[in-house]
Parts: C-alpha cells; sequence; structure tokens
C-alpha cells in the first residue's frame, strides 16, 4: 500500500453518529485548515484532540465511538476546538440491572498449525524465557538480595548459558501491613503466583529475614521448604555467609534451569497480558483496535489472553457484561468493578483521577473516552473468566483481570496471573519493560513510532494514515507476538536492559 504522508488536512471520525473528529496530521493544524469535506478549524487544534463537526448546544451531547463522551459546558461551533475544559464529564454507568451474557459473539473457526519456541514445564505449563526468580518474603531483604543477585550475575550466570537472568522479585510489602484483614490477600497471593510464573521454570527459591508476619514457607509449594534461606539463621556468621548461602542455593536451581532447551509448542499455550500506558486520543484508532484483532486470533488459537485496568475500562462495562460467556462471569465482572469503586471511594476520589497530563495533551478528555478507546484492546471474542487482583489464569480465552491501571502494578499483577509475554500500547511513548516477561510496545502513532525508533517494536500509527488496516496491523502483531515468544525477536526494553520494579497492589491498611 502506498505510504501517505498525510500533508493535507485530514481527522478521524468513528461512528455515523459521532459529532467530533480528531485531528490526524502530526503536530496539528492551524486555524482556517480545511478538510476536504468543507469544514474550516476556526482555531488552531493539536494532533490527536476533537474539533465539533456540527454546532453543539449548550448541554448537548458529545459523542465518540457513537457514545456520550460527556456534554458541553457552553456551546460550541462547528470547527471549534472540543478541548477538555469544555466539555462535563457524565456519570458512570450503574452497576444494577446490566445486560450479562446477551450479545456473546458467534464463534470463529480455530487457527491451526500456529506455535512458537517455548520452554516446557513439569505442571505443563510453558515459559517464553528462562529465569532464576528470587522471591523475598520481607522488604527487609531487599538489599542483601539484590547484592547476591550481582555476585549471581557475574560468578555464576556465565557457566549457565541457557538461562537467560536472574530475577529478585522485590517489593515495599512487610511486617507494618495488617496481615489479618480480608484486603491483604491480595498481596500475598500475588507473591505466591508470582514464584509460579511459567518463564521461572519451577525453580521456586525464597529468601526471607525469619522474624516476618509473612511466613517464607507461604511462598513456596508444600513440600518445599528447603527452598528458603532465613538471614537470621543461626547457622551463618556474618553478612558474607548469608550472600554464599544465597548463591549456593542459586547454583543449585542455576544447574536444573540450564537443562531446559526451546521446544516447539502451539500457540495455545501463551498467556499474553494486554495493557496500555502513556494512552492518547489515538490508542482506541490505532493500537487497541490492532491489539483487539490480534488477541482475537490468539483465543482462536487457543491461548490465554487478559486484559486489565479497572478504571480504565469501568466506563465500557456496560459492553463487557453482554459478552460474558454466562452469568457467573457476567457477576464477577460487576463484582470486580464494585469493589474498586468501594476502593476508590475510601481514599476519597473516583475515577476521574485516572486520566494524567499526558492523556489530556493527547487528546483524552476524560476517562469516558480514556476508557472506551481501552476496552477495544480485548477484541470482540466472548469474555471467558474473570481474575481478582492476584490470582492466577485456570482457563483459556479471554480473561478480564482486575488491576490498578498503574502501569508497574497491573504488570506486575498479570505476571502473578502467569503471563508469559506483555503487550503494551502508548500513545505519549513510555520506555516500561519488565525483567520477567519480554514486553513489546506498541505506538498509536507513527510520528512516536519514527522518533522514539529504539524504543518502538510496533507501529500501530500507520493505520491512521491508510498504510494498512485494522487487520493487517492485527495479523502482523500476532506474527510478532510468536517471534518474541520465541525468542526469534528481542524486543527493545529486553535488548537495553530496561526494566522496571515490580509493584505490589496492597489495599490493607498498614499498621
Amino acid at each position: 500500500m502506498a505510504h501517505s504522508t498525510v500533508a493535507e488536512p485530514r481527522y478521524i471520525k468513528l461512528n455515523a453518529r459521532d459529532n467530533v473528529a480528531i485531528v490526524v496530521n502530526d503536530f496539528g493544524l492551524p486555524a482556517g485548515s480545511r478538510f476536504s469535506c468543507g469544514l474550516e478549524l476556526k482555531s488552531f487544534v493539536p494532533q490527536g484532540h476533537k474539533t465539533a463537526l456540527v454546532d453543539i448546544a449548550e448541554g448537548g451531547p458529545i459523542l465518540r465511538y457513537g457514545e456520550i463522551i460527556g456534554y458541553a459546558i457552553s456551546p460550541i461551533r462547528a470547527g471549534e476546538w472540543v478541548d477538555e475544559a469544555r466539555i462535563r464529564m457524565p456519570d458512570a454507568p450503574s452497576l444494577d440491572n446490566l445486560e450479562i451474557a446477551t450479545s456473546l459473539p458467534a464463534a470463529l473457526p480455530p487457527l491451526e498449525g500456529y506455535t512458537f519456541e517455548g520452554y516446557r514445564n513439569p505442571d505443563g505449563s510453558v515459559g517464553t524465557k528462562n529465569i532464576l526468580a528470587i522471591s523475598t518474603s520481607v522488604q527487609c531483604v531487599r538489599g542483601t538480595v539484590e547484592y547476591a543477585v550481582k555476585r549471581i550475575r557475574s560468578e555464576l550466570l556465565p557457566k549457565y548459558p541457557n538461562v537467560d537472568d536472574v530475577v529478585a522479585l522485590t517489593h515495599a510489602f512487610g511486617c507494618g501491613a495488617a496481615f489479618n484483614t480480608p484486603e491483604a490477600l491480595v498481596p500475598i497471593r500475588t507473591l505466591q503466583n508470582l514464584a509460579l510464573n511459567p518463564n521461572f521454570g519451577g525453580e521456586v527459591m525464597v529468601v526471607g529475614l525469619g522474624c516476618e508476619k509473612l511466613a517464607p514457607e507461604r511462598l513456596v509449594p508444600e513440600g518445599a521448604e528447603n527452598s528458603i534461606v532465613r538471614m537470621q539463621d543461626e547457622a551463618f556468621v556474618g553478612f558474607r555467609a548469608i550472600v554464599d548461602g544465597i548463591v549456593k542455593m542459586a547454583e543449585a536451581r542455576l544447574t536444573v534451569l540450564n537443562q531446559r532447551q526451546r521446544e516447539t509448542c502451539p500457540a495455545s499455550e501463551l498467556v499474553v497480558g494486554l495493557q496500555c500506558g502513556g494512552s492518547d486520543a489515538f490508542s482506541g484508532v490505532t493500537a487497541n483496535p490492532a491489539v483487539g484483532f490480534a488477541a482475537d486470533l490468539l483465543v482462536r488459537a487457543g491461548a490465554t489472553v487478559m486484559f486489565s485496568e479497572v478504571t480504565e475500562v469501568r466506563d465500557a462495562i456496560q459492553f463487557m457484561t453482554r459478552r460474558a460467556v454466562n452469568r457467573d462471569v457476567g457477576l464477577a465482572l460487576v463484582r470486580e468493578m464494585a469493589w474498586y469503586d468501594a476502593y476508590l471511594t475510601r481514599g476519597g476520589t473516583d475515577r476521574s483521577a485516572n486520566t494524567t497530563p499526558g492523556n489530556k495533551k493527547g487528546g483524552l478528555a476524560n476517562i469516558v473516552e480514556k476508557a472506551l478507546g481501552s476496552y477495544v484492546k480485548s477484541g470482540s471474542s466472548p469474555i471467558s473468566g474473570v481474575l481478582a487482583p492476584g490470582e492466577k489464569a485456570n482457563t483459556k480465552g479471554m480473561l478480564f483481570a482486575a488491576t490498578p491501571a498503574g502501569d508497574f502494578v497491573c504488570g506486575t499483577l498479570q505476571l502473578a496471573a502467569g503471563m508469559t509475554v506483555h503487550v503494551f500500547t502508548t500513545g505519549r511513548g513510555t520506555p516500561y519493560g519488565l525483567q520477567a516477561a519480554p514486553v513489546i510496545k506498541v505506538a498509536t502513532r507513527s510520528e512516536l513510532a519514527r522518533r522514539w525508533k529504539d524504543l518502538i517494536d510496533f507501529d500501530a500509527g500507520r493505520i491512521a494514515t491508510n498504510e494498512m488496516t485494522i487487520e493487517e496491523a492485527g495479523w502482523e502483531l500476532f506474527r510478532l507476538i510468536l517471534d518474541v515468544a520465541s525468542g526469534r525477536v528481542k524486543p527493545w526494553a529486553d535488548h537495553w536492559g530496561i526494566h522496571n520494579d515490580l509493584a505490589l497492589f496492597n489495599p490493607a491498611p498498614v499498621t
């Protein structure tokens, strides 16, 4: 398809009902710019921001994606910039009397014959990396574990070439947390399930202090108590002895992991997490629809796919419950939304706090508009399951993993759910990466992909410039996911070694 420079003024209108559209041109358009339909801009409109297609009366609905994203605070003339200051945000959809399992998509034919080169584990799961993970039971031991990891990397890893890396699963959770509250279950099961991620090969190892509330035994499978190093063990005399103990235990596990070899596995063994960060108005036009199409392909191939970020889909709950495979799944979606609504209320805020200055600079007026664009990452497959924060996935298909929208908290919870490949869309740009799983970063705009040519892995902005269709981009991204899972393609975050810390979600009180 011929390359388009988009020199002529262009906008994108997504639905026949829409009375606003977003400007496509890089860096925006000045007042006086005239579109092919005859509409003339009455003021400068930045790229991705909305202009009114018709006159909108005070109090009139503003529609994008065919849905109301707000109401005009004052009259808006056709061709004017419709920025956030001119829009009153609507209330969140009620969680009462939602339609459940009423619009199940028609079954698509299965995709057969698609494979990747992965690492099979004794429990039947398949990893995309071969990593030694060292868990920690309390924040107090973090510095010691990180010191030991430096030694392991320099002294041991060269002797075990089949092992990709050693990762310290550190966190800020400690004895100050109230362990007897229901909410404490969230960080505890997150730590338990993180250690079982398929990319760690089942070689669990925990470093604890010895006096903490969260006993290290709770973080290892039953019968694996010999996988624990306690710093307060009286057998250790001095810091060097403690580190030597950690290194010795690590070497025994590296010996086992080094025997793992990639083998051909069906695409159905993949567990793919979907997320967005630094979203803009193009997120729901290019990157997220392409990811949604690729997600449908993965589901057709039998894989497990999860989308998340409660506040970023809360305003699309009415669409989600209709896609639930049954009433139980629909009610679970409502349960997680209601839990998070109450959590935000306890904190004295609501969903509107989600949108960032960068989101707004990128053209997103409010969380309603952001949610409608975020939701399309989930594609069109039936929603087959719901995971509460920290739970591990045990079903195939499209799942909703309830998580906060913060990048690092969401990524940590998806790793606990068993994610082995991460697909991350961005409009503003972010260097986000994870050590435990490869992260494929998808740009919403070609300008960002060109400017960050060695940070962005996939340019979905080509959809906006008519260089490819959503379907073509989805297929290309699907094949890239298989290549990354196989180790044939290394995402830029792994190339540079850019990896963010894990961040536990702890809604429990701290005493």
